[in-house]
């Protein structure tokens, strides 16, 4: 019954929100078990390129280590932040939503090269913090119940965290980067005096993740309107 009661719960988590989450515990397990080697899933270049294993620019944002504290930190931020913006600012729009998940990947895969990075997905979890962060900015955050502070501070307070931790800041820094660019191409660009939207969702993602939208004009039989209805008139 408790699993039931969990799988019942973890149905009403949003799409995106839910692949991606499983996506990770998924892999993480199959490493654990011994299905997948962790060489299997990094990125490289010249794997990906001259081998052709291109699942590797997916796989390298689904693990994050180890079966421990680290990985159950990630997660707990991926389901958290992840799930904050998209039943946020991004409810009803998980073309949008998608889309962001792709810029950033493909931004940092491209960043990513000039530092030799293996495994993205940490950077990927600093650039959902940082938007929702920057959506966010009156929000007060209870960092582990040790210290309280503004969101927009939730990155930095993650990337300091990392360090004490002994990992390397640079995949956090890369992160909050590509979070900022596409915060600004997005929230701050278009708003400005000759700005407009650069970051066009394609029309396919619409088309197969939103919902069609409502015709205006459309007016419904009286039968599918609310309230009681009279049978129709005896012929």
């Amino acid at each position: 019954m408790a699993w039931q009661g969990l799988a019942a719960e973890f149905l009403q988590v949003p799409a995106v929100t839910r692949a991606y989450t499983a996506a990770c515990v998924l892999t993480t397990a199959a490493v654990q078990l011994e299905l997948l080697s962790p060489f299997q899933l990094y990125f490289n270049p010249h794997l990906v390129f001259r081998k052709f294993q291109v699942w590797r620019l997916v796989t390298n944002f689904l693990f994050f280590g180890p079966l421990g504290f680290s990985f159950f930190f990630n997660m707990l931020f991926v389901f958290h932040y992840c799930r904050m913006l998209e039943e946020g600012s991004f409810r009803g729009r998980t073309a949008d939503f998608v889309f962001m998940f792709l810029f950033g990947g493909v931004l940092m895969t491209l960043l990513g090269l000039l530092g030799s990075l293996f495994f993205l997905g940490q950077a990927l979890v600093a650039m959902l913090v940082y938007v929702w962060s920057r959506r966010s900015p009156r929000v007060r955050v209870n960092f582990f119940g040790l210290v309280t502070f503004q969101a927009p501070f939730l990155p930095w307070a993650l990337m300091g965290f990392s360090l004490l931790l002994g990992n390397s800041i640079l995949v956090d820094l890369l992160g909050i980067a590509v979070g900022h660019i596409y915060y600004f191409l997005e929230d701050v660009f278009p708003n400005q005096p000759g700005g407009k939207r650069l970051l066009l969702t394609p029309g396919f993602l619409k088309l197969l993740l939103d919902a069609p939208a409502e015709d205006p004009n459309y007016q419904p039989l009286p039968e599918e309107q609310p309230g009681p209805h009279l049978p129709p008139p005896l012929q």
